[in-house]
Formats: C-alpha cells, structure tokens, sequence
C-alpha cells in the first residue's frame, strides 16, 4: 500500500491537525513562503514520491487571507504535490467556495462552481471530498474527477437526539427554504429512525433577488412542536433568522438552528444570539469564535474517516448515503 501523507496550508493547521489526530498520523511538514511582492511558494518538506496525498484546507475568507488566495495557493500546493511525484492527491475541502453559484439567474451570469471544477482538474487533482455542499447535483455534475460528498447529517442526528431526551413534544424538521427541502427531509428521516417516532416537517417560504430576502410563509404544523431547522451555510443570517420568526409565530415550544457551515458575516452571530433558539449548532468546517449559544460539532472525525476508506480502498461512497 502506497504510504498517506496528510498536509495542510498553514491558516488550516488546527483543523486539519484534529483530522491527523484521528489518523493516528503527524501533519507532514511543508514550506509556505511570502515573497515582499505579494507572490508566494509552498513545497512539500516531507518525501512525497509515491505517496497517496491528502490536502485538508477549507477555502474562506478571514482577516489575514481571502477565499482567492487560499484557492490559488491551495492550487499551486496540488501541482508541486504531483512534480514532486505523489501517485494521488485528493484535495479534502470541507467547506468548498464559490459552491452557491452553481446556475445562471441572470442574463450572462458566471457557473463559478464549474470553472472551480476545471481549476482543480486542470492541475491534476485525482479527488475532491467535501462536506454538504450547497447543491450536491450540481457539484457531482462539475467535476469530471473523482468526489465524495459527505453529509453532515449524522454528526446532526447525534446532536438533536441528545437534547430531545425525555422531550414529549412532537417533533418537526424544517427547511428554511424551498431549495432545502431534500436536505430537511434526510434529516427527519433519520432522527425518526433513531427516536422511532413520527417526525413532521415543514418549510418557509423565501425569495432571494439582488442580496435583498423576502417571504416568510410558513407551510407545515409546528404548535407546540420541538422544531429543527437545518441549512447548510449561514452567512448573513437573514435566511435564518426569517426561518425561526416564521415557525414562533407558528406556536413552536422549543427551536433548534443547525447549518453546515457557519460564515458569520458581519453582526450575524450577534444578531443571532437575539434569537428564541435553544441551540445554535454548526460543524468546525470553519473556524468558529467561542460563544455562549453557538455550539460546534465536530466533523475532523468524519473526514478522518473518509481519508481511511479512501486510502485503503474503501468503502467510501457509504458515507455520502
């Protein structure tokens, strides 16, 4: 078996650390160097001739890099990685940018998820693993390499079933818009098979047109109901923020938040913190500040996961089911 190498960029060193840790295996170690012209290098330090690669970096934007120059050196790490003579190298991004903007709204609008596709294609990247995506049909359909998309799903289910112990409320999964619907119903599909009970289900209606939301109908029951709402991204917050408005007016006596990842623009966790949520729970696939109400699941073991079965021949896809 071709020996794993783990590497990360330097800002993704924590994260993917809690990912080596799960290995069992030491981050392996590389060269990042700035240049006084704003260019920049990175190298392989560790002999990587043969060897089944794995680079874990989420790709955002933060106070001392944007999402471009994360990409960019990401990128030039996968093509020294393949010069250097790795045999595979599967570029592992829980949370992948420019995922949102996978269709044409408007007259000559960018497929930016596609042309990213092409990107990692075009340096030699064997794989791309990544975590609930914004629209899991249009990622598979972009890249014409290998993907796993794993879903966060059963992390979520872990974390609900523990705090509806001993609930007597009936129990309601709610997508905070139409386009989220399949991603709700996974979910009450599977917190209904581990409480074995009847889970309802419910949708807010919602508009989205120049960063401007409107809408705010509620369809589905939730009186009296413990009430999950699941996203996969909260950015500015309004969607959910709409979403639990729309389900208190709806009489629900306990809300939940869950969201994949967890962006936090501007006042967002703040604004938030104002809500009537129980908990607010997101996965560490971003970085997240310490809050009193939001709560981080951690999915370095998953992903740890998905890196064993891929190097050792799988089965792999069974963790994106």
């Amino acid at each position: 078996m071709r020996p794993l190498k783990l590497f990360s960029l330097d800002t993704g060193a924590d994260f993917a650390l809690r990912v080596a840790t799960a290995l069992g295996l030491p981050l392996a170690a590389h060269e990042e160097r700035d240049f006084v012209d704003g260019e920049h290098k990175l190298r392989p330090l560790d002999d990587v001739e043969g060897a089944d690669v794995y680079l874990v970096q989420s790709l955002f934007t933060e106070p001392a890099s944007s999402v471009d120059d994360k990409l960019v050196r990401l990128l030039f790490f996968v093509g020294a990685l393949k010069d250097a003579g790795a045999a595979r190298v599967t570029a592992v991004i829980p949370y992948l940018c420019y995922a949102r903007k996978d269709r044409r709204t408007k007259l000559h609008d960018p497929l930016s998820s596609r042309y990213l596709a092409s990107l990692f294609e075009s340096l030699g990247t064997d794989c791309v693993v990544t975590l609930d995506v914004h629209n899991l049909a249009a990622f598979e359909n972009a890249f014409r390499i290998r993907t796993l998309h794993l879903p966060a799903q059963p992390l979520f289910v872990d974390f609900i079933a523990e705090r509806l112990q001993g609930d007597g409320n009936p129990l309601v999964v709610a997508s905070p818009d139409v386009g989220g619907v399949k991603r709700a119903e996974a979910l009450r599909q599977a917190l209904g098979e581990r409480l074995g009970c009847v889970v309802g289900r419910a949708f807010v209606e919602k508009y989205r047109s120049a960063g401007e939301l409107s809408g705010g109908v509620l369809v589905g029951e939730v009186a009296g109901a413990s009430v999950v709402i699941v996203d996969d991204l909260i950015a500015g917050g309004g969607t959910i923020t709409r979403a639990t408005e729309a389900v208190q007016r709806g009489g629900a006596a306990r809300i939940f938040a869950l969201a994949s990842h967890g962006q936090f623009c501007g006042n967002a966790l703040a604004d938030l913190a104002q809500l009537p949520l129980e908990a607010l729970a997101v996965t560490n696939s971003l970085p997240q500040p310490a809050g009193a109400q939001l709560q981080v699941v951690d999915c370095a073991p998953l992903l740890a996961e998905a890196i064993h079965r891929l190097h050792s021949g799988g089965p792999a896809t069974q963790l994106s089911v």
